[in-house]
Order: structure tokens, then C-alpha cells, then sequence
């Protein structure tokens, strides 16, 4: 039995219903057109009364072109297929390395106080004699600040100029990256100098040396370590990512913006923007303004550059530049932008003042290391510096420049001002300075001393017994040295003056008198006598030595001639009244005195004082003269006019001037009487201002038991090497001894050995 047809066993079936498939413009009830052809089965012909499946369309697959044309799209097509394949797998593997080196970089991140204060030294802190701040050395930090404890326009004026997608992004952005590589070749440099397109994150991974430590074995310095880790490579810049990534897995954005504001470098020694405020505004960071929190933001592309205390008009200018980027991004408005730019920040009075650079530079390098260049501590030292005297001093060098020195003059000054205890209170190392680590001519600068070491020959004499007006040849002299041959000084006028005393011929600056007294008494005594005042260096061995031949620095001459006017004792030139260390109320070093040992006696430093004002009031130190105080001072002039001094004193200070040029240029028409006595004379007629005027500590010849000649003048006031005609030679002035003390005296001196 066939079931062909049938709907169940035994009967035969209905035609099955089914709906037509509507299609556009046909109706349902139209009836469907049989498809199929023949009778019986199962198939899709008639008889069932089912429409057939339409069958789904398919597009038929273009042939590809065959031949040259196959090859070519055959093999762009294989090149496709390798490029997505690297493409995708590449990403993967950097994808996979840059998540373990972000793991890498999360498990070596220390805790965040650790990192807030990474300074491998310590600051310096210098206040004057009267307690006030005027200089600061090594990294000057603040303290720990964070966004919460600072001014909000501080906050906003660092994200505005440096990140202002800081809180958005994941511590990279490409798009600055990008956009600063594009500024840099536009601007003529390579991709990676200049802009360097990072976020805040990534200068923190960079403050951080991406986490290397300073390690002292591998640095020459601490400045080289950082110069490297600040340097930008294509290398660098890939470890930054990991880096900045790790950090914002580990810190928050206020805690990664804390250690910048923390550790970032803002000139001036200033690390820190707690210490930056202190040192330029003399305020606290949390008290800062918008136009002052600019000023400081501003100084994050170029803290030397754009230092105020090096050029305040060209940090105002950049102040002004982060105020206008804050009104663009909403910090500010519109008023407060106005009102911020028409009042820009200044300098508080200690940070306008930027005087003391060479004194703090001495402080520096003349204090124990630990507790200066190297200390890992924070240390305040109370010093000796009087900044009215080093404003004196100052003055006294650009008047004499600017008024009696042509103009570009190379020629350079230098200046220390002392009290008699060796209490430095002044110092000028050069002139047209800016900066620290500069070289210092005061300190540094061994020059010939001339006829300024003089005093030195004349105090070894005193000391052994002579007398201020005992009386020594000034005649043509010639010594045979050895190895040398014979030598023959020379007085500046060309001139000799016969028996002189001591007094006359220190005044006249006679050479062939200094010579011969030195020879008389000893060049061992003379050096012996120039090393216990203080003059370390290697002294001249030959007759030379009475001359100044040697070599000094102007620190150390100061300071010997600070012996004789404090009677005759050695002193050391000092700086340092009191060292502590930072929140310590005990110092760990006090001084309040540099006197030491005595070298010769009292008369003998009395005598000499009356000597040297002698020479200053007649002789070749004229215009150093003081209209309402005694002075006493010695010129000196080296030979070819290359050194030019002036040291003299007060009752209440002692000075040293020297000039010349660097590199050994002569001078020219410069003595040791002309310029440098007069910036002598200038510096302490603006120091003696409000200082009652006192005796100077010497001997008043009048008392001292022998009739003392009157010295041999010139002319009208005038000394050797200052002007006149001499007089005939041997000749006195005035009043003389008679025939009778005349010949007391030689015998005397033949008893004594004198010639």
C-alpha cells in the first residue's frame, strides 16, 4: 500500500495549505502557479501542492586574473597576510612586555615618604653677623608638601603649564609625545631634543632615574648622575613607560603630583617648591599667589635660566605666560588673570639682595666637607659678613670703574675687608660676576705682592731691636747670586737717598733700603717672620724676597697685616661664627676669634704702625688718606706694572685691594697708589660713615726718647711714584739731628752690627 497522498493510515490526504510568499506587487490570495512538472512522489513537482524552495542566492565569485597581473595581486596579497601576522603577534609581545616590565617596575616602587626627599645632600644655610639669611648652598629643601598642604594656584599653575591632562590619562600620552615630536622637527632640531611631550609621571619616573640610585663608586659626582639621568635617549624614553605605568598602579595622581613638587629642581639651589617659595618670596608655599605660583611653575622648563634672582624681568615674562595658560584652562578668570598679570611677583628683600656670592663661595670651600660640599644634613652657619660693608665694597669698585678706567676694560679688582681679629666682613672676588663656583680672585689668586710685603722686612727688623728711626743706606747695592750672577735693585724714581731711617724708607718705598735691611737682619728671619703672620706660600730664597718677589693671595696678605694692627699677634682669616645642624639648639662649632700666637712684639707692631700711617699720610699711599681718621697702609707695584696692591687699616678694619689682569696683562699707568688706593679709600670712607673716629695703636715718635728727623719730601705732598721732583740725595727736610746725635747714632748702630 502506497502512502503517497495520504495524511493518515488508510484515507487519503488534503492538499496542505500553504501561504504564498508575498513578494513586491504579488497578493496572498492569488493562487501559486505550480513550479513543478509530472505526477506521484515525494519530490517538489504537482500533485503535493507545495510551492518548491527558492533556493538561496549566491553570488557568483569573480574569476581572478590570470597571468603577470595574478602573480602580482597573488604576492601583494601573500605581503598582506605576513605584515597582519607580525602586526597582531608583535602587539601581543610588546603588550606582554610591557606589562612584565610595569610588573617589573610596581615591585621595586618604594612607599611614598621614601621618595618625597631623595637628596644625597644636604643644604647650607648662611646668615650674616646679624642673624639674617643672605646666602644658601647645595639642595635647599622645604619640607614635604603635598596638593592637600599648598596654595590651590600653585597646584593649578603646575598642571596648567606642564600636564593639563594630568588627571586623565595613565601617566603616558601619546598625543603629546607626538605633537612635541612634531614641534621639535619643525623647529630644525631632532625628535627627541627639546619638547620632550611627557606628562608630570613621566618627569617624576625621570626626577626618580627611572629608579636607579645614586651610587658614589660609579659617579665622578653628583652632578654627573643627575645630568644623566635627566639626559633624554629613544631608550629612555621606552623604560619611561613601564615606569609611569607602575607608578600609577602604585600612587595616586595627588601622591605622584606630591614627589614633584617635592623633588623638582627650581634654580637657586631651591629643590622643592616649599623651598622655592622660601628663598625667592620669603613665604610658605601655602600662602602663595597666583602671580607667585606662576612664577615658580614657570621655572620647571629651565630653573637656571629662568631663576628671578638671575634675571627678574625674564621670569616675570615666563609668569606671565603660565597666568595666561591658566585663564585658558578655567584656573582663573578673566579678573583675576588681569589683576595677576598688573601685579607681578618680586623678590623678597633677602633673595633681592644676592650679595655674599664670594664670601659664601670661601664659607664653602674653607669649611670641613662633611658639614659644607658633602653634608647630607641640613646646616645653618651664622657667619661674619656685613652686608653693608660688602655693599661698600661693591660700590667702591664699579665707581672707580665706571668714573677713572676706560671703558672694556679686562682689568680686574678684588676686595676683602677684615676686622683686626681676622673676622672677614667683606669680599669682592672680580668684577662683571654673576653665579657661584665662579673663580675668586680675593682667595684663589696667587700673585707677586711687591713692595706690599715690604712691612714684613721692617717688622723682622723692629722685633730683633731695631728702631723706627734708626737709620739704613740707601745706595747702589749689587749682590752675586748664585747660579744667577750678579744683581742690582733699583728704587722707582731711579734715584738713592743715602742714610735714611727706617721710617723714611719705608715711606719712600726705597728698594736698595729694604734689600740691605733685609739682608742685615736675615732672610730667615723675614720668612720666618711673613710664614708666622700667615703667608704660606713658598717665600722667594733669594735677596729678592724683600722686594715681593713671591707669590700670595689677597686673603692671606689681609689677614697679616690684620696682625699688626692688632699688636702684632698672627690671626686666621675666618667666616664661620657658629655651625649647627638644621632643628638643633646646640652648635656643633663656635669661633669667635682667629687670633693666634704672637710673632713679634708690641712695640715693635706700635713702631710699625707708625711707620706705614707715615707712609699713607706722605708717602706713596696719598690717596688713600682719610679726611677724618688716621690710616696706615703699604702700596705695592710688581714689576712690568702686572700686580697692583693697597693693604692698609684703621683702628677698626683693615682692607686689601688688588688689580690686574688674569692673564698677567700689564697694567697701564696703574701703581699700587693710584687705583687700587683709591677704591681703597672708598670702601672704607662709605664703612667708617657711622663710626666714631679712633687713634690708630701706635707710638707717638715724640715720646720715644731720639729726636726724629723730619722725612724727606718731594714736592707739595707728594711721595715716590706719586709725583714731585726728588730732592738732592741724603738730603733731609726741615730740622735735623745735629753733629753730635748723628754720630751717637752711628756708634750705636756699630755696637748693635748695623752698618
Amino acid at each position: 500500500m502506497s502512502t503517497s497522498g495520504t495524511g493518515r493510515r488508510g484515507a487519503p490526504s488534503a492538499p496542505r495549505l500553504v501561504a504564498d510568499r508575498r513578494s513586491g506587487g504579488t497578493s496572498s490570495k492569488q493562487p501559486a502557479r505550480s513550479r513543478g512538472t509530472g505526477s506521484g512522489g515525494s519530490g517538489s513537482g504537482s500533485g503535493s501542492g507545495r510551492p518548491p524552495r527558492r533556493s538561496r542566492r549566491t553570488s557568483t565569485p569573480r574569476p581572478r586574473p590570470r597571468g603577470p597581473l595574478g602573480w602580482i595581486a597573488a604576492f601583494f596579497r601573500l605581503i598582506g597576510r605576513i605584515v597582519w601576522g607580525l602586526v597582531w603577534r608583535g602587539t601581543v609581545a610588546v603588550m606582554v612586555l610591557l606589562g612584565a616590565a610595569t610588573a617589573y617596575y610596581y615591585a621595586q616602587l618604594p612607599d611614598l615618604a621614601a621618595v618625597v626627599d631623595a637628596r644625597y645632600r644636604g643644604s647650607v644655610t648662611m646668615l650674616d653677623r646679624d642673624g639674617n639669611v643672605f646666602a644658601w648652598r647645595g639642595d635647599q629643601f622645604g619640607g614635604a608638601i603635598d596638593p592637600d598642604t599648598v596654595s590651590p594656584h600653585l597646584v593649578n599653575a603646575i598642571v596648567a603649564t606642564e600636564d593639563r591632562r594630568f588627571y586623565r590619562h595613565l601617566g603616558v600620552s601619546p598625543r603629546g609625545i607626538l605633537g612635541a615630536i612634531r614641534i621639535n622637527l619643525s623647529e630644525g632640531r631632532g625628535p627627541l631634543e627639546g619638547h620632550g611631550g611627557s606628562t608630570i609621571t613621566q618627569q617624576v619616573a625621570k626626577l626618580m632615574c627611572l629608579g636607579v640610585p645614586y651610587d658614589p663608586e660609579a659617579w665622578e659626582s653628583e652632578a654627573d648622575y643627575e645630568q644623566d639621568c635627566r639626559r633624554t635617549t629613544l631608550w629612555r624614553k621606552i623604560q619611561e613607560v613601564p615606569f609611569a605605568l607602575a607608578m600609577e598602579l602604585r600612587y595616586s595622581k595627588d601622591e605622584i603630583l606630591s614627589v614633584y613638587m617635592n623633588r623638582a629642581f627650581l634654580g637657586a639651589g631651591a629643590r622643592g617648591f616649599e623651598a622655592a617659595a622660601q628663598r625667592y618670596f620669603g613665604i610658605s608655599s601655602a600662602d602663595l599667589n597666583p602671580q607667585q605660583a606662576a612664577m615658580l611653575a614657570g621655572l620647571l622648563v629651565a630653573p637656571s635660566y629662568y631663576a628671578p634672582t638671575r634675571n627678574l624681568e625674564r621670569a616675570q615674562r615666563r609668569a606671565a605666560t603660565v597666568l595666561r595658560l591658566m585663564e585658558e584652562q578655567g584656573y582663573l578668570t578673566a579678573a583675576e588673570a588681569a589683576a595677576a598679570q598688573a601685579n607681578p611677583a618680586t623678590l623678597s628683600d633677602a633673595a633681592r639682595q644676592d650679595r655674599g656670592g664670594a664670601f659664601a663661595d670661601w664659607i664653602m670651600a674653607s669649611g670641613p666637607d662633611f658639614l659644607t660640599r658633602e653634608t647630607t644634613e641640613d646646616v645653618i652657619i651664622r657667619t661674619t659678613f656685613d652686608p653693608a660693608m660688602q655693599a661698600a665694597a661693591e660700590a667702591a669698585v664699579a665707581e672707580v670703574f665706571e668714573t677713572q678706567v676706560r671703558a672694556g676694560s679686562a682689568a680686574q679688582a678684588a676686595i676683602i675687608v677684615m676686622s683686626a681679629d681676622g673676622a672677614v666682613r667683606a669680599m669682592v672676588g672680580g668684577r662683571d660676576t654673576e653665579g657661584t663656583g665662579l673663580f675668586n680672585r680675593a682667595t684663589q689668586a696667587m700673585r707677586q705682592t711687591g713692595s706690599s710685603f715690604k712691612p714684613f722686612v721692617y717688622a723682622a727688623a723692629l722685633d730683633l731691636g731695631w728702631r723706627f728711626d734708626d737709620l739704613v743706606l740707601d745706595a747702589p747695592l749689587t749682590i752675586n747670586i748664585p747660579g744667577s750672577g750678579p744683581w742690582s735693585p733699583e728704587n722707582y724714581t731711579g734715584e738713592f737717598y743715602g742714610e735714611v731711617t727706617l721710617t723714611e724708607a719705608l715711606r719712600q718705598s726705597l728698594n736698595t733700603a729694604a734689600v740691605r735691611l733685609s739682608e742685615e737682619v736675615g732672610r730667615d728671619a723675614v720668612r720666618t717672620v711673613a710664614a708666622q703672620f700667615g703667608i704660606e706660600s713658598d717665600l722667594a730664597a733669594g735677596p729678592a724676597l724683600a722686594l715681593g718677589a713671591s707669590e700670595s693671595t689677597l686673603i692671606e696678605m689681609t689677614g697679616a697685616y690684620a696682625g699688626i694692627l692688632n699688636g702684632g699677634s698672627a690671626v686666621m682669616p675666618y667666616g664661620v661664627q657658629e655651625l649647627r645642624i638644621l632643628g638643633d639648639s646646640a652648635p656643633l662649632f663656635e669661633q669667635r676669634s682667629g687670633i693666634q700666637e704672637r710673632v713679634i712684639s708690641e712695640q715693635a707692631a706700635r713702631q710699625l704702625t707708625y711707620m706705614m700711617s707715615v707712609a699713607v699720610a706722605r708717602g706713596t699711599g696719598q690717596r688713600a688718606q682719610l679726611p677724618d681718621r688716621p690710616v696706615a697702609g703699604k702700596t705695592g707695584t710688581t714689576n712690568s706694572q702686572r700686580d697692583a696692591w693697597f693693604i692698609g687699616f684703621t683702628a677698626d678694619y683693615v682692607a686689601g685691594v688688588w688689580m690686574g689682569y688674569d692673564d698677567n696683562t700689564p697694567l697701564s699707568g696703574v701703581t699700587g697708589g693710584g687705583l687700587p688706593a683709591e677704591i681703597w679709600r672708598q670702601t672704607m670712607q662709605r664703612i667708617h660713615e657711622d663710626i666714631p673716629p679712633r687713634p690708630l695703636p701706635m707710638i707717638d715718635p715724640a715720646l720715644e726718647g731720639r729726636p726724629v728727623p723730619q722725612v724727606v719730601e718731594y714736592g707739595p705732598g707728594a711721595g715716590a711714584g706719586v709725583g714731585g721732583e726728588p730732592p738732592p740725595r741724603g738730603t733731609l727736610l726741615g730740622p735735623a739731628p745735629d753733629e753730635a746725635d748723628q754720630i751717637l747714632m752711628r756708634v750705636l748702630n756699630g755696637l748693635l752690627g748695623r752698618n
